[in-house]
């Protein structure tokens, strides 16, 4: 044990001497700089005091040859590795060119004909004071080389100032005298205080080891333990109580080292699909080849974790932590092109990924969580296989989109919700034929909220079913007041998402709401927007619950998706709606009338209603009409309106409906 402990006090020791050799030789270079200029200066005020003479500037000259021979004597402890080996001998060769330079510099009173420190030359006495004072301030932490600099320059002062013989003179001396008790003993106990310190850091880690090897044998009898608690045992991944416990560490250590944090969320996409249809053994396994992806890509860089159920997480640290994720994240993306076999087959697996760092982004462990969640949803919700980095703009995005889903039930509820009218008229009479429904919401707070935005937040809600029947109820009002203004046979379209029919009956709300109020399911319009997500099989019996009912079916948005075709082919609708990005401006563009000209064709072949959307001048009106259409809505006609402004529109001096017009509707 005593050699073991002798034993360390040498490796201490011989730790601390490297410590000082490094001090020394940090800023060795600018000091001989600072030294030069103050040696030229000092020749320069005894040149203005005494003339030019030969011995200042001999004594300039050694003085400037010792400093450059203790530039490449330094310069060659580095290149030989002796600042590394033999930090002894280093810190020896130091102090004996600082010596040297001591001892040039001590000759300056005797260079100087006619010397005298306490009078006409006090300026070069103060130069050599501040010298002194210089050197042993420089010294702190290692007091051989600052003591060997300034001992012959304070002796020089001395014997000089003694010579001179004046009362001044002596009193100055015994001033130097004083000063120099003053250096050196606070050279000494500046180097006390620095070995002190480096021992004591040295002995805290020493003790930190000891403490950990103490530890080791119990680390390693709960190590079994531990891993259960901490993995995975999917994937054999870190699980989520373990990744949260080290975000939390490792933001707790950021803010004490200023380093930064990186999170990576990542999440599967279209997983679910695979568990509803190989079965969750098959996801098991999916789960297990993404999480050895994971750590094949990542090493031991970082810490990977499986959150649950098909969503990963990647904790990065150091300064350049936010480009290796990004730089990972495009590797992991790349990696699950890879198929990924799967009950008997193979499927490729995409990943979208949300990344946020500490603290340039977030301020704690749980919004540097939420971040990256939010950068994990934007990405998702911008098409998936995207990585998305957070942003203020997407987090007042983000908070938009909260207010706006917590809102929305109560706002449906006290009818802030509203459903607007826009009116379709015939382009040759100009007759009132039917209206759409369309969402309007003012919310306190953020102003209105785009339709689609209300609809997304219905989904995200669970409010469709709420939000569709509230402006079902105010369509089937509508149909009520309608015969009264003379238009009985006019219809109203209400939009409905083809993904409506996945989550509730729309054919059981619409009785609900349309049946008591007795009303013709005739005048009824359906429009189901066109939407890559459609599944017509899906929908299909619903539709035809619909169609059997007696309610009209259209097709909003009509030309604008890749499936429009199949909606002709596969659901019996009655009306198309051309949408408005072929109508607007279609007096001065040929493709769009040739467009619009076999759109209407199509149609009428079909033996089809045509609606045109986005009608705004007179003259895109009359080219549709030549065109064959033969109905239209836009604000060219009119601005959708709410029910009040809607019905003193209606009463103002209109064209009325003729029966052939109603025939049309």
């Amino acid at each position: 044990m005593d050699t073991s402990i002798g034993s360390r006090k040498e490796q201490h020791q011989a730790e601390l001497v490297r410590f000082q050799a490094e001090l020394m030789m940090s800023s060795h270079t600018s000091t001989l700089l600072f030294n030069g200029f103050v040696t030229l200066s000092t020749a320069g005020i005894a040149i203005i005091n005494h003339g030019l003479s030969l011995g200042v500037s001999v004594w300039a000259a050694i003085v400037l040859l010792t400093l450059a021979f203790r530039y490449i004597a330094a310069a060659g402890c580095i290149r030989s590795g002796m600042m590394a080996r033999r930090p002894g001998d280093a810190l020896t060769l130091l102090s004996f060119g600082a010596f040297v330079s001591g001892l040039a510099w001590s000759a300056l009173p005797f260079s100087v004909d006619g010397f005298e420190g306490s009078g006409r030359d006090a300026a070069l006495f103060l130069i050599m004071v501040g010298t002194v004072s210089g050197a042993i301030i420089k010294g702190i932490g290692y007091s051989q080389l600052a003591v060997a600099f300034a001992t012959p320059l304070m002796l020089s002062m001395l014997v000089s100032l003694v010579l001179s013989g004046n009362s001044a003179s002596l009193v100055l001396a015994v001033d130097v005298v004083a000063l120099m008790t003053v250096l050196y003993r606070h050279s000494m106990s500046a180097e006390q205080v620095f070995a002190s310190n480096e021992l004591a850091k040295l002995q805290a880690t020493d003790l930190a080891h000891s403490l950990s090897d103490a530890h080791g044998d119990i680390l390693r009898k709960n190590g079994r333990l531990e891993v259960l608690a901490n993995c995975d045992p999917i994937t054999g991944l870190a699980n989520r109580t373990h990744f949260n416990s080290r975000l939390g560490g490792d933001v707790a250590r950021a803010v004490a080292v200023d380093e930064p944090v990186a999170l990576l969320l990542l999440d599967l996409d279209r997983f679910k699909s695979i568990n509803d249809s190989f079965g969750h053994s098959a996801g098991d396994a999916v789960l297990t080849e993404v999480g050895r992806r994971l750590r094949r890509v990542i090493g031991e860089d970082g810490l990977v974790a499986r959150l649950g159920g098909d969503e990963f997480g990647i904790i990065l640290t150091g300064g350049d932590a936010r480009r290796r994720a990004l730089s990972y994240a495009k590797q992991l993306q790349d990696a699950s092109r890879e198929p990924v076999p799967v009950g008997g087959t193979s499927a490729v697996i995409g990943l979208s990924a949300g990344l946020a760092c500490f603290p340039a982004q977030a301020s704690s462990a749980e919004e540097l969580m939420a971040f990256a969640d939010m950068a994990l949803y934007e990405a998702k919700d911008r098409g998936r296989r995207r990585i998305r980095e957070f942003d203020p703009a997407l987090k007042a995005r983000i908070e938009r989109q909260h207010a706006v889903e917590q809102d929305l039930a109560e706002a449906i509820r006290d009818g802030s919700v509203e459903a607007w009218f826009q009116p379709q008229v015939r382009l040759d009479t100009g007759a009132v034929t039917g209206f759409e429904a369309l969402l309007r919401w003012t919310h306190p707070r953020l102003g209105p909220i785009s339709p689609p935005e209300v609809v997304q937040a219905a989904h995200s809600q669970h409010l469709a079913e709420a939000l569709t029947g509230h402006v079902a109820t105010a369509v089937c009002d509508l149909l009520s007041r309608l015969p009264s203004l003379g238009l009985p046979e006019a219809t109203v379209a209400l939009n409905i998402s083809p993904r409506e029919f996945s989550l509730y009956c729309v054919a059981d709300m619409l009785a609900q709401v349309a049946g008591p109020r007795g009303i013709n399911p005739a005048l009824l319009e359906i429009e189901i927007t066109e939407e890559a997500t459609l599944d017509t099989e899906g929908a299909g019996e619903q539709l035809k619950r619909l169609e059997n009912a007696g309610y009209k079916l259209a097709v909003d948005d009509f030309g604008m998706g890749h499936s429009s075709l199949a909606y002709l082919i596969d659901l019996k609708v009655d009306r198309l709606k051309i949408d408005r990005s072929f109508v607007k401006g279609v007096a001065g563009s040929r493709t769009n009338q040739s467009l619009i000209a076999a759109l209407v064709g199509l149609g009428h072949a079909l033996a089809l209603d045509i609606v045109v959307e986005g009608v705004e001048t007179a003259e895109d009106a009359e080219v549709l009409a030549l065109l064959g259409c033969r109905v239209a809505q836009g604000y060219h006609f009119a601005r959708p309106m709410p029910p009040a402004a809607l019905f003193g529109w209606l009463g103002a001096d209109r064209p009325a409906a003729t029966e052939d017009n109603r025939a049309v509707a």
